[in-house]
């Protein structure tokens, strides 16, 4: 069966089916056609949310509709989201808030409410159930998924499905979001962002090396800034380029980025679209309205963040052998250090220590603009936290923590302060350091 014998042309809008060269939908008038030889033969998808947050917002809030909006942080935070409207004007997402609000000034500017965008991720997620159980998330606002076979299930082309799909995402849920679909994750994923915002482009298997060809290295997975010049360097500035070259002659040059290199400049990822793939880390961080360089100050700060990442943990059954700190410097220089742990942790206690410890050695008078404690190498949680002969009082405290979180879970987080956490947050009531300048939040923290 080729490609052309089984040609899908449909409106996106009301799935009617259009003719060949249709520019229009006859059904409905839009101008949203699905049109390509191969789509209905393509099965692999990339989706993802169309300025997650931000279009959240403006759903909650129909008077921001027309306006330029950042989600975000205080002017010395970074920007989580912008509208489209934002974007046009230079807003980029990780962007320094002062540099935002100095391109876009007459933005409006509101604190992420990440309780309220779980709770539609994990509805979208739900929806995405529904049509594939293949279904591997990677952010809260982006998943691959895998139609592969559902097409007798669905009974039409897995093109179809995605597109109502996406249409059910907006009338239900009140947000777009963009597709990709191709035949690797790869591939998907460049295609999801093709058309933003509502996009849904295709890359087919007979275009792929083609299509690939006059883009720049720098839109291969995991190509950074410093790999893209290095790649520079040497004169490499186009796939085209690496699709001319031997495999054997880019491993030389580049050791296994090079068979990498190689490979996905022909589009070829063989990588399974995965429903339980696991976490690389789980971290909590937050940024000061003004720099910090004592150790008493930044503790219950510390405290207050492991606290979050062993919630985060005992919720997804997990436990981490690796503890990371990062802070970044009054000039924006970034430190990470990590500490390996003799056991797999969950606990608060635990985490908080070693970050400490860590903290204690970068604490020589350097003034910090953010703090983040995070971790990483999982295990299942029931290797967790074994009984240590030694510290006699680990059992102790553990009992404690577990007694915490059962008074948290049953009257909220904010329940209970354990003495260093109170201290913080006696700190942040006492500060004179305002909140995106609003007198009435005196706080000199905010969260990222």
């Amino acid at each position: 069966m080729t490609a052309l014998s089984v040609r899908s042309i449909f409106c996106r809008d009301c799935f009617t089916p259009v003719r060949s060269g249709g520019r229009r939908c006859p059904g409905c008038g839009s101008p949203r056609l699905l049109d390509h030889p191969e789509a209905a033969l393509l099965s692999i998808a990339h989706i993802d949310c169309d300025a997650f947050y931000a279009s959240i917002e403006k759903r909650d809030r129909p008077e921001l509709a027309d306006k330029p909006l950042i989600i975000g942080g205080g002017r010395r935070g970074v920007v989580s989201t912008a509208c489209y409207i934002a974007r046009t004007r230079g807003v980029r997402s990780a962007m320094p808030m002062f540099k935002a609000l100095k391109l876009c000034p007459d933005a409006v500017v509101l604190r992420p409410d990440m309780a309220k965008y779980v709770g539609v991720a994990r509805s979208i997620r739900v929806l995405m159930g529904e049509i594939t159980p293949l279904v591997e998330p990677l952010s809260i606002d982006e998943a691959f998924l895998d139609l592969s076979g559902t097409e007798a299930l669905h009974r039409e082309p897995s093109s179809m499905t995605l597109a109502r799909l996406a249409k059910r995402i907006e009338t239900e849920l009140g947000i777009t979001v963009s597709i990709g679909l191709s035949h690797n994750k790869f591939l998907a994923k460049i295609a999801s962002d093709l058309g933003k915002p509502r996009g849904f482009s295709v890359i087919g298997r007979s275009e792929t090396t083609t299509f690939l060809e006059a883009r720049p290295i720098s839109l291969i997975w995991g190509v950074g800034q410093a790999m893209e010049q290095k790649l520079a360097r040497d004169g490499l500035r186009r796939i085209g380029q690496l699709q001319s070259m031997e495999e054997t002659d880019l491993m030389k040059r580049y050791g296994d980025t090079g068979r990498r290199l190689w490979r996905l400049s022909r589009g070829i990822d063989d990588r399974p679209v995965n429903p339980r793939s696991e976490a690389k880390s789980i971290s909590a961080e937050t940024t000061f309205n003004t720099d910090i360089a004592s150790l008493d100050e930044l503790t219950p700060i510390l405290r207050d963040l492991s606290e979050k990442v062993a919630t985060r943990l005992k919720k997804t059954d997990l436990a981490a052998s690796t503890i990371v700190l990062k802070l970044k410097t009054a000039d924006f220089r970034l430190r990470t250090r990590n500490r390996k742990l003799s056991d797999p942790t969950r606990l608060a206690d635990r985490i908080f220590a070693a970050g400490r410890a860590l903290l204690k050695k970068e604490t020589d008078g350097t003034r910090f603009r953010l703090i983040g404690i995070g971790c990483a190498d999982f295990s299942a949680a029931a290797s967790a936290d074994p009984i240590d002969l030694v510290d006699q009082g680990a059992l102790k405290r553990a009992k404690a923590e577990a007694a915490l979180d059962r008074l948290r879970g049953k009257f909220g987080d904010s329940a209970i302060e354990t003495g260093i956490t109170f201290k913080n947050l006696e700190r942040r009531r006492g500060s004179k350091t305002p909140v995106d300048g609003d007198p009435k939040s005196p706080s000199n923290i905010k969260p990222n």
